[in-house]
């Protein structure tokens, strides 16, 4: 075996989707890190900055070496640091602790799909950056009082276990009336999770269709609102019908303005992602509910998702903005040939 093998087509996939997600993030530090007013904040995001930075050269160096093209992705035409903020009251953050969960999971799957090792170790760096980019966010919107805790909860003081098939109906066999049974932690757990980056998610694709150009991209964005506040508004409505508290926020709110500080292109491949983000969510949550009511309505959910992530692929097609994964090779044109 050679000392560093090759890389295989899983990596150089995993190595591609990092190098365009990690340029996008950092495109999008640089407008925040422009109009930080905050200390604390401006070091979180400088101190990410500089980490995501180290390692996209990384990969640029990996696929230099291995003599594969280097993506375009995002690049300083992507990004306008001299315009007015389009976010106050501390988004900046809400929205890179959103950014640090998505890697999160991204990271997770990547490292399971690498095979070199100093690729594994390239993901497991990352995951322990992100890790700590996440925690810090978290932990300053908490002090700052602009992150909600979920529900608490009576500490349960016995083991039960189900003994009626209703309890995957959602009724509660307790009653006559064909009441719904209470929610369990774990599908009040997925169901705040839910709204909460729903919430963020509003706020960020509200900014979006005040400054994007294209006007298809502007209605795009506009419909996107309208998904999430759906969203927010049925499940809140699960909680409501429990008395269980709703997740809010008095921070992130967009701004007036109408200029914007990223090209459409990268505010189309933000929300896509965060579109794929949003599916997978559901469908962890429906994985682990067990009242049928709650798997139906993520169920819709994901519909209207994927037909919004759809209609997004094709505008970004339409307009030059979606780059091309690396291709297997054809190989029937080559036998062809």
């Amino acid at each position: 075996m050679p000392e560093k093998p090759a890389i295989t087509s899983s990596e150089l996939g995993v190595l591609w989707l990092t190098y365009q997600e990690k340029t996008m993030i950092l495109r999008m530090l640089e407008y925040f890190i422009e109009k930080a007013d905050d200390d604390k904040a401006l070091k979180i995001m400088t101190d990410l900055y500089k980490d995501i930075d180290l390692y996209v050269g990384k990969i640029k160096i990996i696929f230099e070496d291995e003599g594969a093209a280097i993506p375009v992705a995002f690049t300083s035409q992507d990004v306008n640091k001299d315009v007015p903020k389009l976010y106050d009251n501390g988004f900046d953050i809400m929205f890179v602790r959103l950014l640090k969960e998505i890697s999160m999971g991204l990271h997770t799957l990547n490292i399971n799909m690498a095979y070199r090792e100093d690729i594994v170790m390239l993901f497991k760096d990352l995951t322990a950056i992100t890790q700590g980019a996440y925690n810090s966010c978290t932990q300053y919107l908490i002090e700052k009082g602009l992150l909600a805790r979920s529900p608490y909860v009576s500490m349960p003081k016995t083991v039960e276990f189900v003994k009626e098939k209703n309890y995957l109906a959602g009724m509660n066999p307790l009653t006559k009336l064909g009441n719904k049974r209470t929610l369990n932690t774990i599908e009040v757990a997925y169901i705040y999770h839910g709204i909460e980056a729903n919430v963020s998610g509003l706020q960020m694709i509200t900014g979006f269709a005040q400054c994007a150009n294209s006007p298809e991209v502007k209605k795009f964005f506009n419909k996107g609102a309208e998904i999430s506040k759906s969203v927010v508004k049925e499940m809140s409505e699960v909680f409501l019908e429990d008395g269980i508290q709703i997740p809010t926020t008095s921070g992130g709110n967009a701004t007036r303005s109408t200029v914007a500080p990223f090209s459409d292109k990268l505010m189309m491949y933000c929300t896509s992602m965060f579109c794929s983000f949003s599916m997978g969510g559901n469908a962890v949550g429906t994985a682990f509910s067990l009242r049928n009511d709650l798997v139906a309505k993520m169920g819709v959910f994901t519909k209207d998702i994927f037909e919004f992530a759809h209609e997004g692929a094709k505008i970004m097609i339409k307009n030059g903005w979606m780059e091309e994964p690396p291709q297997m090779a054809e190989r029937k044109d080559i036998i062809g040939k």
